[in-house]
This record gives structure tokens, C-alpha cells and sequence, in this order.
């Protein structure tokens, strides 16, 4: 192996270990947004706050609000503004997953061309 081969050989080396090093700090950053996004609770509302859902980052559903206006109304309207509320907050919460998770990567200097799975 010539000197110029050792001394690619080395920066590629030292290339990869600084990659390892920014994807170590990434999943670290990762696994705290998980865990902030779990004690995460949103709500989400349907028929113009009519009926209001609460929901942890788990998608647990962890309180129900019908307005008592509601009560008279056809069981097939209800169910369908619980629905609205529900579908309401799961597309906050993984809106609130897109801002948290989505921008982790910028800081990585990675390779051009290279892509992450999300």
C-alpha cells in the first residue's frame, strides 16, 4: 500500500468515525423525543368544540367531552364528530412528531446523496 492509499485509507476511517459519533448523538436526541412526545397530551375538536378529545403521544385517548347540546341529536351525528375529534388529534400529534423528529438529522453532516428511511 502506497502513501497516498494509507493516508485515503485514513481520512475515510476518520470519516466513519465521526459519522458513528453524529449517529450516536442522533439516536440519543432521538430516544429524548420519544420520551417528551409520550407526556405529550393534545386535543383535538370536532363540530366547533362540540365534542373535545384528549390524547397522550401514545394515541391513547385519556378524556371525552360531549357537549350536552349533543344528547338530542341522531347517535349516527355523534359518532361522527367523536370520530372528527379523534382523527383531529392523531393528526396533531404526528404533526408534533414531524417537528420534533423531522429536523434531527440536519445537524449530521452526512455524505451527499445519503438519505435517512424518514
Amino acid at each position: 500500500m502506497n502513501q497516498y492509499q494509507k493516508q485515503v485509507k485514513e481520512v475515510a476511517m476518520t470519516d466513519f468515525n465521526e459519522i458513528l459519533n453524529q449517529a450516536k448523538q442522533m439516536q440519543a436526541k432521538f430516544q429524548e423525543a420519544q420520551q417528551e412526545m409520550l407526556k405529550l397530551v393534545i386535543d383535538g375538536e370536532s363540530g366547533a368544540g362540540l365534542v373535545r378529545v384528549s390524547m397522550n403521544g401514545k394515541h391513547d385517548v385519556t378524556n371525552v367531552h360531549i357537549d350536552g347540546s349533543l344528547m338530542t341529536e341522531d347517535k349516527a351525528v355523534v359518532e361522527d364528530l367523536i370520530a372528527a375529534a379523534i382523527n383531529d388529534a392523531v393528526r396533531k400529534i404526528e404533526e408534533k412528531n414531524k417537528e420534533a423528529l423531522g429536523g434531527m438529522a440536519g445537524g449530521m453532516n452526512m455524505p451527499e446523496g445519503f438519505k435517512f428511511p424518514f
